[in-house]
């Protein structure tokens, strides 16, 4: 009966390694925040279900044969983002964000939503129409840039900078490993060059946000920064028990359990601990931008693969810079490591729709028509 709707053939193409490389970071995470905050735990763990419930059901889903839903999809997430500009919530950071859901007091992230759904058209575009010799040329980039364009607006209105800045170098990324022709690459670089003095200084950007570049620009690091700085040095070659890491015991360590978990990790397992982890989300980056190079032709899952592979490098890299001070503080998570639900559930979803590409690339082979078994003469 089951195989009449499911053929257990999808299971030999699903990628097995990918979820190894995952598993490590799931766990150490919820080690450190049940050692910061028990409370914060408990709910963590409830992300952590939902998001591989939300993998396991995304990987079994043949978004290939339902491939015509990805606009409806985009659309969606453009809606919530506009709905979220008009009647957000703000949860006393200054930021509309969040949708809350009525009668149930549930709050929704839009911007999160939109990350997966921006992808996912980005690659149908391009899947539909690959680029030619040389790159795509500037009308077929102008078009596919106004897809990136208004979700990042609408999610700098909120505001969001950080996020925004991640939409627009993702998926710009994506489009500079996919191809366009050169030419427009050095006018965007000298377009930006004589802008962003005028974009500094434009309503664009908020106060604060000017703030906090001026602040990363001080002689003297602001505290948050200083008491992380002393976190990780405090580790020292090998780290420290839970008892003696006092930066984030006697919580001298600010939001230590999301945006700056890599400092407390740094003072529990120091430098060759921070190296390990290093290296391991370089190997889950590296992977993932491998599966993109598996065949040249399948824009789809090309398409997808490096966007969440710039995503991951993206979000790490600019993280841990923002933690040792090397970059001002912007609040972007640690992927798959700091507290936080939307975040660990978006890369999930995220890690699903590149095993459901996986899972179901050879569906017209083995199982046409969908999910029909065939019985023998």
């Amino acid at each position: 009966m089951f195989e009449r709707f499911f053929n257990r053939k999808i299971l030999a193409h699903i990628d097995y390694i990918l979820p190894l490389f995952v598993l490590p970071l799931v766990v150490l995470s919820a080690i450190l925040i049940a050692e910061i905050n028990q409370t914060l735990s408990q709910k963590h763990l409830i992300y952590t279900s939902v998001g591989i419930a939300v993998f396991a059901a995304i990987t079994l889903f043949p978004i290939r044969s339902f491939i015509w839903l990805i606009p409806g999809f985009y659309w969606l997430g453009i809606g919530l983002l506009v709905l979220t500009d008009l009647v957000g919530v703000d949860r006393g950071m200054g930021a509309q964000r969040w949708l809350e859901l009525p009668l149930i007091h549930f709050t929704l992230q839009p911007s999160e939503i939109i990350k997966p759904a921006l992808i996912l058209m980005l690659a149908y575009k391009i899947a539909q129409d690959p680029p030619p010799k040389g790159g795509y040329r500037l009308r077929k980039f102008l078009i596919l840039s106004l897809y990136i364009v208004l979700p990042a607006v609408l999610i700098l209105m909120q505001p969001d900078l950080g996020t925004t800045i991640a939409v627009f170098v993702i998926c710009f990324g994506t489009l500079f490993l996919i191809g366009v022709h050169y030419k427009i690459w050095l006018t965007i670089l000298a377009m930006f060059a004589l802008l962003a003095p005028i974009l500094y200084t434009s309503p664009l950007i908020k106060d604060y946000q000017r703030k906090r570049v001026m602040e990363f620009l001080k002689e003297e690091p602001a505290y948050q920064i200083k008491q992380s700085l002393i976190a990780i040095g405090s580790g020292g070659y090998s780290g420290k028990t839970k008892s003696e890491a006092t930066q984030a015991q006697l919580k001298f360590l600010p939001i230590a359990t999301s945006d700056f978990i890599f400092a407390y990790f740094a003072e529990r397992f120091g430098f060759w601990g921070s190296i390990g982890l290093l290296m391991l989300y370089l190997l889950l980056i590296l992977y993932i931008l491998s599966i993109a190079l598996n065949d040249p032709k399948d824009y789809l899952l090309k398409c997808v693969a490096f966007s969440v592979g710039l995503m991951l490098f993206i979000y790490t890299a600019v993280n841990i810079a923002m933690v040792v001070g090397l970059l001002p503080v912007v609040g972007i998570p640690l992927p798959l490591f700091s507290y936080g639900g939307s975040s660990f559930v978006t890369f999930m979803i995220l890690f699903g729709i590149i095993e459901s590409l996986l899972a179901f690339k050879f569906n017209f082979v083995y199982n046409a028509p969908h999910f029909v078994h065939r019985k023998g003469p």
